[in-house]
């Protein structure tokens, strides 16, 4: 009965540590990193734009704990809590969050000046027993949402002329 709960306890402190999962998401919007960081980092204003995280609570800084109301894909919300990991003004933020070697989640939001404007990038990593049973993908198209909706934010649907 020991064997077995050891080799048990073996198993899934291997799929804790071996579960891994990533969403990616990425366009050109033409606009400054500047622009972008402001609106990136006005935590009221978010329910104005971002189709995913409907609300924010907190300040985008630094070891700083932020509550957001995430928003599914069959429209139900939640809340997450995450950790300000990383704040580089105008080239990355990163938040963490989840419950470790169950799954947990290091998401970024990652900006680099390119000719006509602005790559936003978005990625998320998964980590932890639960990614094993469990299909991120929908994130990756509402992460994708996301980044069409700061750009249309910014300079308008569809829009690939100057900053409004």
């Amino acid at each position: 009965m020991l064997l077995v709960a050891g080799v048990l306890g073996v198993v899934v402190m291997a799929l804790a540590i071996f579960g891994h999962k990533k969403v990616h998401a990425e366009l050109v919007v033409p606009a400054p990193p500047s622009a972008i960081w402001a609106v990136l980092t006005d935590a009221p204003r978010y329910k104005e734009w971002n189709p995913v995280f409907v609300d924010v609570a907190g300040e985008h800084k630094e070891g700083a704990k932020l509550t957001y109301q995430m928003k599914d894909q069959s429209g139900n919300t939640s809340s997450v809590t995450v950790t300000v990991k990383k704040v580089d003004p105008e080239r990355e933020l990163n938040q963490a969050g989840g419950i470790p070697g169950i799954l947990t989640f290091d998401h970024h939001w990652v900006l680099e000046p390119v000719e006509g404007g602005t790559r936003v990038t978005q990625y998320e990593e998964y980590r932890g027993v639960g990614v094993w049973f469990w299909d991120p993908s929908w994130f990756e198209v509402q992460y994708q949402k996301a980044i069409e909706s700061l750009r249309d934010r910014l300079v308008g649907p569809g829009d690939a002329g100057a900053p409004k």
